[in-house]
């Protein structure tokens, strides 16, 4: 089972190379580096949110992250992110970053999750997607690698659920063509339109074009600036705060719940891009002006990364390098500040072998038992908690991997 990513990193295909996940991590630890030289530094820089007690770990679990692993997730991009080409471009771009995936492969580069994200299905734009889709699995097929296990095609924009089942019947024609096996290929969809939220009758449209993915769906993302701009909210109101998102994101929630759909929330467009770059600050005021353009941003991320926590969106969108810094950090804290809450509740739990028990003023069952489970195991596999402060939750190591709290408990009653 794949563990859901803590963030999609997006980037314009023509752009895509076999080290690309590298290189960003080399680039955001240079904004470490900048703009967060220490423990201290890190806090300020994220507004003094940041704990004191947890500042130093995070700090550390941040730098090691961009060394080890510094994307979860990449996805390459023939939409927003690759812009308006020729015809013979797109062409190109497909056929190589195919072949750039494929070396990735081989030298094992990749990151734990990619995919592509086409134009959408409409009239205008439907015919140049699916080609690009078909040139780039018939340019990996070629390659005889095999496909990076969960690779997803990103469906932009939909208007109907008939754009979904055409996407998935032309991936059943292209995985029978190319000897792959049935549906290797997933679909994501993209939730920035009015009618893929709510349908022209009123009925919410989500499961229906989850259905009409024929069983590929693995993840829903929400397109906050599309969909606040579909339903003419002025450009400066559109942010992932606004009340128009938050209701998106409860109806996603609500209508996708327990189905096993991962839900991801989406970006923040502020970025955190220097306006005096490279040997261009030399001045005070230049680089104390870059500081605080990056230290903005850096807050504005962090706050939106860590709301979408708290609501239950365990996965968001990142554009720019720079905010791998703050992502992780709010990640990181996140975790470590619930850790002794969660491992008391979870333990004590176990411990009374899943008879409700109060723990503090917190009523748990199993409901909530799982729920504490997926905590640890959501830390653990994003390198926010290590293997140790996971075990203060009183699981052994095998438990964990169970990933589920009623196996836990009848093994442990057996």
């Amino acid at each position: 089972m794949m563990r859901q990513p803590v963030h999609t990193v997006a980037g314009g295909a023509h752009l895509f190379r076999r080290d690309t996940a590298a290189k960003l991590g080399r680039i955001a630890g240079r904004y470490l580096d900048r703009y967060a030289t220490d423990p201290a530094a890190l806090a300020e820089a994220l507004g003094n949110r940041l704990p004191s007690g947890i500042a130093e770990t995070v700090h550390a679990r941040v730098r090691a992250k961009l060394q080890r692993e510094p994307v979860e997730s990449f996805l390459i991009d023939f939409e927003d992110g690759f812009g308006a080409r020729s015809e013979p471009e797109e062409d190109e771009a497909a056929a190589t970053a195919a072949a750039e995936v494929a070396a990735a492969v081989a030298a094992d580069s990749l990151p734990p999750s990619l995919g592509i994200r086409i134009k959408s299905l409409s009239e205008v734009t439907g015919g140049r997607a699916l080609r690009t889709l078909e040139l780039f699995l018939t340019a990996f097929a070629r390659t005889r690698r095999d496909l990076p296990d969960g690779f997803a095609v990103l469906l932009p924009k939909i208007a109907a659920a008939r754009q979904v089942e055409r996407l998935s019947e032309t991936l059943d024609r292209l995985e029978a063509a190319l000897d792959l096996p049935e549906r290797r290929v997933a679909i994501d969809l993209m939730i920035e339109t009015p009618q893929s939220l709510v349908a022209p009758d009123g009925r919410i449209a989500v499961p229906e074009l989850v259905a009409a993915a024929g069983g590929r769906c693995r993840t829903v993302h929400l397109g906050a600036y599309d969909l606040t701009g579909a339903v003419a909210v002025a450009a400066e109101a559109q942010t992932l705060g606004h009340p128009l998102c938050d209701m998106a994101r409860q109806i996603l929630q609500l209508s996708l719940g327990g189905t096993g759909i991962e839900l991801s929330d989406g970006a923040t467009n502020v970025l955190p891009v220097e306006p005096h770059r490279g040997t261009a600050a030399t001045s005070p005021a230049e680089r104390a002006e870059n500081a605080a353009v990056v230290h903005d941003a850096w807050r504005l991320h962090y706050s939106d990364v860590r709301r979408s926590l708290s609501q239950g969106f365990y996965q968001s969108w990142d554009l720019h390098p720079a905010q791998l810094v703050s992502r992780y950090a709010a990640v990181f804290s996140f975790f470590l500040e619930g850790l002794d809450a969660a491992a008391s509740r979870l333990n004590r739990f176990v411990s009374a072998a899943g008879q409700a028990v109060l723990t503090g003023s917190v009523f748990d069952d199993e409901a909530s038992g799982q729920g504490l489970l997926n905590f640890f195991l959501r830390g653990l596999a994003s390198g926010a908690l290590t293997a140790e402060e996971a075990a203060r939750s009183g699981l052994t190591r095998a438990e964990l991997e169970t990933r589920s709290f009623r196996t836990i408990l009848e093994r442990r009653r057996g």
